[in-house]
């Protein structure tokens, strides 16, 4: 494959690095303490709440509303995991389905939204390159340690 400055491997290696460092921003521009304090998942549930598909409702007061506290946790600590495994090209697949399955979460959640649905477009769309692309080949410690093939 012919590519400028890079090679093939090299530029998916840049994809997923910059996919985590999306992922970390998203962590890091977090107010932690209103947001462990349940301001997150108080908004959260004023979207579910207003939700056209009564699946999201329901699903939201079933799982999220009960442990709301828990759910902050998750959902940020989630965010970071992903960031960090993407980044280092640890447990990258793994990395890269989790990423795929919060996206279709907040896409999911987010239905109304448009500026929130590109964001998660793109994000998907990344995490579906670099796992088919087999992205943690190059510059990631899964390929410096064998795993992952």
């Amino acid at each position: 494959m012919d590519t400028i400055w890079l090679g093939g491997g090299a530029w998916l290696a840049v994809l997923r690095i910059g996919l985590g460092l999306w992922w970390l921003e998203s962590w890091r521009h977090k107010d932690k303490k209103t947001w462990f304090q349940g301001a997150g998942i108080t908004w959260a549930a004023d979207v579910a709440a207003k939700h056209r598909w009564a699946a999201v409702r329901s699903g939201f007061d079933t799982v999220v509303r009960p442990r709301p506290r828990a759910m902050a946790y998750v959902v940020a600590y989630a965010e970071l995991a992903l960031g960090l495994g993407l980044i280092l090209g640890l447990l990258t697949p793994v990395a890269l389905i989790g990423g795929l399955l919060l996206n279709a979460a907040y896409f999911t959640l987010m239905i109304h939204d448009w500026a929130e649905q590109g964001q998660n477009a793109m994000m998907a769309l990344i995490s579906v390159v670099a796992l088919f692309a087999m992205s943690w080949q190059t510059w990631s410690l899964d390929s410096a340690l064998g795993w992952f093939g």
